[in-house]
């Protein structure tokens, strides 16, 4: 059995920038416990790797604060390490006068966030920074960068390793129980105690706090995001990032192009049910994590709104029907057709829902007895990984 003061569950984006703060704040013997070999397999590699500035985040809130200060830190963290990241900003399209309208208030909450931005007026104005989107009005945030994820979240490995944490790697923990001086994991390869405990461990993180009685009230429901990627021979259709305007009352984006650090377009994602945890593909299933979704009354509470039904009716064409993605890609970019994109990667978003029925749109951790339980970290979670981390290890220390 092996001891350390502080075990971090979960080796992403997260989990790291925790175990990096608290080595640079401390000198406690301090360990990242990751159940896959290899990381950034989950959430921390498959995403679109966008830093968003903080324009689409109520001022004042914690992820505003954390949008912001993110993508700065980020930068500078990247230049530093000579991780990829390109300053590409983002347009934000408007396509009637309803969403015209929600582009000011994005416009007023990127003034009181310190963001930067400029609004543009038709479409002549739009084209000039995409010549081939198309909308009515638009938002433009410089700020806006795209960053390797994968490439990040192994730098973030390297720095903590350097600093003295240990990293255990295809360490999946099947039980944790709370002992008389902290606790005790049990993983596939041994048995781990700690003091202080960090559940970061993302798409199962609700499942390890259940373990010890904490936020019962929660339950990851996992939705999948797919991508496709715009062939090479038309991938100047995009220059930059082309986002739709988002509708406050829901947690996806919806369909949008991203220029990557390796000059790729990619497309999406949309937000469909998956049918497990870790089912990326929209023909794989696991039927218990299914069978826990299905029988979670705060999941069926959240599909009785109509807007959430029409959301996945729309949604599930996009994943079993190319025809439909491709139209709702062609609504930012009409010369987008169903032969210019190919399949590429899907990511699963660890979307908390209460046993209301609310989605949690916040950040969420809970503290209890020497541990914090790191429930939601939902978009943008890469673009504040050091300060939410940083944030994390300070409430830690002050156990």
């Amino acid at each position: 059995m092996t001891g350390h003061d502080v075990a971090v569950v979960g080796g992403g984006c997260v989990g790291l920038s925790v175990a990096k703060h608290l080595a640079e704040r401390s000198d406690l013997d301090i360990a990242v416990i990751e159940k896959e070999h290899h990381l950034a397999e989950h959430q921390s590699g498959r995403n679109s790797g966008v830093l968003h500035p903080g324009f689409n985040y109520p001022p004042g809130s914690q992820k505003a604060r954390f949008a912001t200060e993110g993508t700065r830190r980020m930068k500078a963290y990247c230049a530093e390490h000579g991780v990829p990241c390109e300053e590409f900003g983002v347009l934000v399209v408007a396509q009637d006068d309803e969403e015209e309208r929600r582009l000011h208030e994005l416009a007023e909450q990127a003034e009181a966030n310190g963001v930067a931005y400029e609004l543009l007026e038709g479409e002549a104005a739009i084209q000039e920074h995409e010549p081939h989107a198309a909308g009515q009005a638009a938002l433009y945030a410089p700020e806006a960068a795209s960053v390797d994820s994968q490439q990040y979240v192994y730098t973030l490995a390297r720095e903590v390793q350097r600093a003295g944490v240990t990293l255990y790697t295809g360490h999946e923990v099947t039980r944790l129980t709370a002992v008389d001086d902290g606790y005790r994991l049990a993983t596939t390869n041994s048995t781990v105690e700690c003091d202080l405990l960090v559940n970061a461990a993302g798409l199962h993180a609700d499942r390890l706090a259940h373990q010890v009685g904490v936020g019962e009230e929660y339950q990851v429901v996992p939705f999948r995001g797919e991508y496709y990627e715009v062939v090479p021979d038309r991938a100047e259709l995009c220059e930059t990032m082309i986002y739709p305007t988002p509708d406050p009352e829901l947690p996806f984006l919806g369909v949008h192009y991203t220029r990557r650090t390796d000059g790729k377009v990619i497309v999406g994602p949309n937000a469909v049910l998956a049918f497990g945890r870790e089912a990326y593909e929209n023909t794989q299933f696991d039927l218990a994590d299914l069978r826990e979704t299905l029988t979670y009354e705060g999941f069926w509470k959240l599909m009785a709104s109509p807007t959430m039904l029409a959301v996945a009716w729309e949604e599930l064409h996009k994943s079993y029907r190319k025809e439909q993605f491709a139209a709702a890609a062609a609504r930012l970019v009409p010369e987008v057709t169903e032969r210019d994109l190919e399949k590429s990667y899907a990511g699963i978003r660890a979307q908390l829902v209460t046993e209301d029925g609310d989605l949690v749109k916040e950040p969420l951790f809970l503290e209890r007895d020497d541990a914090i339980h790191i429930l939601n970290a939902v978009s943008p979670g890469l673009t504040s990984s050091l300060p939410f981390g940083e944030h994390i290890a300070t409430r830690l220390l002050a156990e």
